[in-house]
């Protein structure tokens, strides 16, 4: 049998070594906030004329307006990230563009006021501190049934640290990659995160369900051998069921276009490290918990 609990401590280095370097780039560079949060306008132009992106920079400081970032998306396309404008400064633009490089054709034009992304950005930290409140109170709830002297909140409290796991890891990644790829924070990260956060909930309760299960089974095994079986047991579903997930995002990656591409890559990271919290972090904690209350219990 496979001793998943007993080598835990590697598990947890593992986690570590993956966490560490994405909270210290956090700490240092922070993250590359797109105009969702921060407010301004997002403009992708396709025009088969432009050989030189420095010309572009001139026609828009031509036109008083701050550009943020200018990214080449495709052959001929481009996407302009600048501080808000509005739309008469956006048809004088597009009329100068065109003027130099013939038809110009506006792909998209989006524009978020400061206001509006300030209130964007406490949504998404309110959402994600409501969510990690209800799963605790749900999990708490639904292991009520748990033999004593085990405790549901417990399990509740290590669903939530295999949660805090994937979080940092994939918002620890994308600062990484907003520091060396220039890859924004959006709203479809937030989507993406929440979805991760759902997935790695569902796949935690799956393993803590078949360790509420065996309490019943096992009355007389060690809660780290019933825990190390009951991981071994849903292990094959965990996995099978992220392999099929992933596949699809596999083929998002390679056919879905630009604009979806890092969600999808989120998506992709969220839920590799969603499987191996569940099954290396979230019932391995809870047995670690477990063994230093009862050595309390003893040593008093």
């Amino acid at each position: 049998m496979i001793d998943i609990v007993g080598k835990k401590w590697w598990y947890f280095l593992i986690s570590g070594l993956v966490i560490i370097p994405g909270l210290l780039s956090l700490l240092v560079f922070g993250l590359r906030f797109s105009i969702d949060f921060t407010g301004g306008t997002l403009l992708e132009i396709q025009s088969s004329k432009i050989n030189n992106s420095e010309d572009v920079r001139k026609i828009i400081q031509d036109n008083k307006i701050e550009l943020s970032s200018l990214t080449k998306t495709g052959s001929d396309t481009y996407i302009l990230r600048t501080k808000a404008i509005d739309n008469n400064q956006n048809v004088r633009l597009q009329a100068d563009l065109s003027k130099k490089y013939g038809e110009v054709k506006e792909l998209r034009y989006e524009t978020v006021g400061p206001t509006i992304g300030s209130e964007l950005a406490k949504k998404a930290l309110m959402s994600l501190i409501v969510t990690s409140f209800m799963i605790v109170l749900y999990i708490a709830w639904s292991f009520r049934t748990v033999p004593k002297p085990y405790s549901s909140l417990k399990f509740g409290l290590c669903a939530i640290a295999a949660l805090l796991h994937d979080a940092f890891v994939l918002i620890g990644l994308f600062s990484i990659f907003g520091y060396l790829f220039k890859v924004e924070v959006d709203s479809l990260f937030v989507t993406a995160l929440l979805t991760v956060i759902g997935f790695s909930v569902h796949d935690t309760i799956v393993v803590f369900d078949r360790i509420r299960e065996n309490l019943r089974r096992m009355p007389g095994k060690s809660f780290s051998f019933i825990t190390n079986e009951s991981i071994i047991q849903t292990m094959g579903r965990s996995l099978s069921t992220t392999f099929t997930v992933l596949l699809t995002l596999f083929s998002l990656l390679l056919f879905g276009g630009e604009t979806i591409r890092w969600f999808v890559v989120a998506l992709f990271i969220g839920f590799i490290s969603g499987t191996y919290s569940s099954i290396f972090n979230a019932a391995p904690l809870l047995v670690l918990w477990e063994e230093k209350a009862g050595f309390h219990k003893q040593s008093g």
